[in-house]
């Protein structure tokens, strides 16, 4: 079996993009919530559907359930609730660490970027119960200056019933 891949996708693409998605792991995982949010475009659609449908088309009219579905506000919402003392959840505060890979690249419209990725997710609050969550990203990425921005994210869990209570972690 033959990989294709697009002329158009160069090495150092590739690498700017997977340090992007790593600095990105690294600020969630630090809590870095402000920085985080700056990454997305004003126009962002951040979903994370409740049923895996890896091959089901990506229209966003399509009905189905959702764990989140937030554009801008809503992930500033639930980022300012993540870093105050109401969230719950969130005293003490987890440790996290994510790992990004199989990062894979296509040119998208407009000069837009699509980025298919893998990740495990490591969360404990209290020692000791671990939850790890693994998935598929697929990400639409769009240049904004010298950087990248994310313009939609959805994210495909592995896991048919989600076993952290509540799910408040991001991805």
């Amino acid at each position: 079996m033959t990989v294709q891949t697009s002329p158009l996708v160069t090495p150092a693409l590739q690498h700017e993009i997977e340090q992007f998605l790593y600095a990105e792991a690294a600020l969630l995982d630090e809590r870095r919530f402000d920085a985080w949010l700056a990454l997305f475009t004003p126009d962002v659609d951040y979903r994370v559907p409740a049923a895996r449908e890896l091959d089901a088309p990506d229209d966003p009219q399509a009905p189905r359930l959702m764990h989140f579905e937030d554009d801008l506000t809503g992930l500033r919402l639930r980022v300012g609730r993540l870093a105050s003392k109401a969230a719950w959840t969130e005293q003490p505060p987890p440790m996290t660490r994510r790992a990004v890979t199989n990062v894979r690249v296509t040119p998208g419209d407009d000069g837009e970027l699509e980025v298919r990725s893998y990740f495990l997710l490591y969360h404990v609050r209290r020692a000791p119960a671990v939850d790890l969550l693994a998935g598929t990203r697929r990400d639409t990425l769009r240049r904004a200056g010298a950087g990248l921005q994310i313009r939609r994210r959805i994210v495909w869990l592995d896991q048919g019933t989600i076993v952290i209570n509540p799910l408040s972690v991001l991805f």
